[in-house]
């Protein structure tokens, strides 16, 4: 086995997701190193296909026994445009490594979230976001897309070009074609001031009104403690390092800030609400996690997210606070996410797709108001359903 598919599969062919909670075993595993590649295999092969990233997400949205596509070797920034502040970038780049490069030509992204690990495109895929109430996901950010269709035909999209496809290409969970290359809208880089601190969880209440205040804001409650951990980032002039004589302060590059190390394995439930229902929500997963749950131990995190008009966005048409649940990967957490599903449906919440839920077509229609459009164009691009799995088919109701 050569050591680019030993990183994707294991001795047995199986592949799995970085929590272990999802398994498959793809008849096939490719790893194309540019888009000529892409089109090539999709001409040549006629097997189900799922694209992976670096499997981070909780969901069987890259499970597959068709066709598993990793484009770890296409990678890289493309081209730069710095009048415009935009990069074209290689679908499968990783996040942490869009960094340096960009910084070098004077640029960084709008916002990022606190895990670098995923793949732009399946960050973009699947809606991932960072904090701040004026910042949209990433899939916000995008301002073109090219992907490679069924027939390995490539199609561009953007605002200006195919705009009801962009519409629902920028969240499009890879059921419309592979995504190839991503522009992204950047701007100057720049540093970040970091500040962190502990307070009582009576702070929570006027978390929307400090979030105002700051760039990013956010807060991570510990069961276990009943205590709040604050975040806070805002744009400074400041150089890297410490804040002298000030403790959990520092500056440091943007791309440097915003990511969190996380070693241990989990799983995730994140469910994006309206902002006016962020904290009422919060207060009622955790008085359900006192009373139910009392010895979880993985912390809730609390975020905002800006409004946009993508048709699968969990922040399409609102303003949103997002509300996420944790567990070790190692420890049971089916009965826990129930239990907070059902919180987050007295508030109209909608999933995190690459995160755990068990919402039904029928329940995802009603929460998005882009669901339709979504599926006609699904339809138009995908009509032999080239790109779904089993899991695919029952959440999207084809």
């Amino acid at each position: 086995m050569s050591e680019g598919l030993k990183s994707i599969v294991d001795p047995d062919g199986v592949w799995s997701n970085f929590s272990g909670r999802v398994r498959a075993r793809p008849a096939r595993v490719e790893l194309p190193a540019c888009e000529a590649e892409i089109q090539a295999l999709l001409r040549e092969n006629h097997d189900p296909v799922r694209v992976v990233g670096t499997g981070h997400s909780c969901t069987p949205l890259c499970a597959t026994d068709g066709l598993l596509i990793s484009l770890d070797r296409h990678c890289g920034v493309a081209q730069v445009d710095a009048e415009a502040a935009t990069a074209s970038i290689r679908a499968g780049s990783k996040i942490h490594d869009l960094g340096v490069p960009l910084r070098s030509a004077g640029l960084a992204t709008l916002n990022q979230g606190d895990v670098d690990v995923q793949s732009l495109a399946g960050a973009i895929s699947t809606g991932t976001h960072g904090t701040g109430p004026s910042l949209g996901s990433m899939s916000t950010a995008v301002t073109r897309l090219r992907l490679v269709l069924a027939s390995g035909e490539l199609l561009e999209c953007a605002a200006d070009l195919e705009p009801e496809i962009f519409r629902a290409a920028r969240v499009s969970l890879g059921a419309l074609g592979i995504i190839s290359e991503i522009e992204l809208q950047l701007r100057p880089s720049y540093n970040l001031h970091q500040r962190e601190w502990k307070e009582e969880v009576a702070g929570a209440a006027t978390f929307l009104a400090r979030s105002q205040e700051n760039r990013h804001l956010e807060f991570f409650w510990y069961p276990t403690r009943d205590v709040l951990y604050m975040k806070s980032l805002n744009i400074t002039q400041a150089l890297p390092g410490k804040v002298s004589g000030v403790d959990r302060e520092s500056v440091g590059y943007s791309a440097d800030v915003f990511p969190s190390i996380r070693n241990e394995k989990f799983n995730e439930l994140e469910f994006s609400v309206p902002a006016g229902s962020g904290v009422g929500c919060f207060n009622e997963i955790r008085e359900m996690m006192q009373k139910r749950h009392p010895d979880v131990f993985w912390p809730v995190e609390v975020r905002t997210v800006a409004a946009d008009d993508i048709d699968l966005s969990p922040a399409y048409g609102r303003a949103t606070v997002t509300v996420s649940v944790h567990q070790a990967a190692e420890l049971p957490s089916d009965e826990l996410f129930a239990d907070a599903q059902a919180v987050f449906a007295n508030h109209g919440g909608r999933p995190h797709w690459g995160k755990f839920h068990t919402l039904s077509a029928d329940t995802l229609r009603d929460l998005h108001p882009g669901w339709n459009h979504f599926l006609e164009i699904r339809q138009q691009l995908d009509p032999g359903k080239r790109f779904a799995n089993p899991y695919l088919c029952s959440l999207l109701g084809i």
